[in-house]
């Protein structure tokens, strides 16, 4: 009887590549063949003949963490800054080099000028990514107090960065749950280098990716900012900032649409389209606010 099943079980591990264990080749060989043969004699003439079924690959289980520390999302959306330092974004993104080796990127986004006031790359995405990230900023502008906005990242909901944020005078603001459009600016960000940097090579080492990642940086915060500020100066964007507050009392009603319309000028402004609006536009409406209460 063990001599008729061995080329069977050959013929039949072959024909499926490797994949039946004992119980399926079981299955297989008495269905097929009409026999009646019982799976512990299949299980020891596979052992002999040092047949084994594919492993499956086990998935990686990801726990979510519990946050230790959470903070309301008191940015709430105003993506404008009058000065430097007042309001900070920050996130976390991946880059892939090689055969799909991950690296993370971190960095923090000021909201006034858009710059990128720090930023580390790193082959791990863990608390000293974060924590490296924001001491390189605090100590570049260590009088520099914040509204210091994130996702609700593991690395931003520890009670270890919460304290860095408190010790540096700073105050935590954090998206809400699965919503990415709170932290907009620094999600058009990543979308803006990738588009100009990332996706148009394959990058064969890490130290390459390292090496594109800080050019790409440094022409962002010291070309293409100088280029746009030609048409858009800091000055400008402060007045139109201004004006936007003047209107929203003037016109209480257009309030909800002014919020709106304040985040697409920051989104636009950041992408620097030329289509953003101007101080013209803000006025026209008080025009039409004052004819049409008269």
């Amino acid at each position: 009887m063990n001599k008729e099943l061995i080329p069977l079980i050959k013929d039949a591990y072959q024909e499926r590549n490797g994949i039946l264990g004992y119980r399926q080749m079981t299955i297989k060989l008495n269905r097929k063949h009409n026999l009646t043969v019982n799976h512990k004699r299949i299980y020891r003439l596979m052992k002999i003949l040092q047949l084994q079924s594919v492993c499956r690959r086990k998935r990686k289980k990801y726990i979510q963490s519990t946050p230790e520390i959470t903070a309301e999302n008191i940015l709430n959306r105003e993506f404008t800054a009058t000065h430097f330092g007042e309001k900070w974004l920050t996130d976390v993104t991946e880059m892939k080099y090689g055969l799909e080796q991950k690296a993370h990127l971190s960095a923090i986004l000021d909201l006034a000028d858009k710059s990128i006031v720090a930023f580390v790359l790193d082959l791990s995405n863990n608390n000293e990514l974060v924590f490296k990230t924001f001491d390189i900023a605090h100590k570049e502008y260590p009088d520099a107090t914040p509204l210091f906005h994130s996702d609700r990242g593991f690395q931003y909901t520890s009670k270890a960065f919460h304290k860095k944020l408190v010790d540096a005078g700073m105050t935590q603001s954090m998206s809400r749950v699965s919503r990415c459009i709170d932290n907009g600016p620094m999600e058009a960000f990543w979308g803006m280098m990738k588009s100009e940097m990332y996706y148009l090579k394959k990058f064969s080492s890490y130290d390459e990716l390292e090496t594109a990642v800080s050019e790409y940086i440094e022409y962002y915060n010291n070309h293409r900012y100088q280029k746009r500020l030609q048409l858009h100066d800091t000055v400008r964007v402060q007045t139109l900032s201004e004006s936007y507050s003047c209107i929203k009392k003037v016109m209480p009603t257009f309030t909800q649409s002014w919020h709106h319309r304040a985040f697409i000028f920051s989104t636009v402004y950041l992408t620097g389209s030329t289509s953003i609006f101007t101080s013209t536009d803000l006025f026209c409406l008080i025009e039409i606010k004052s004819s049409s209460s008269n």
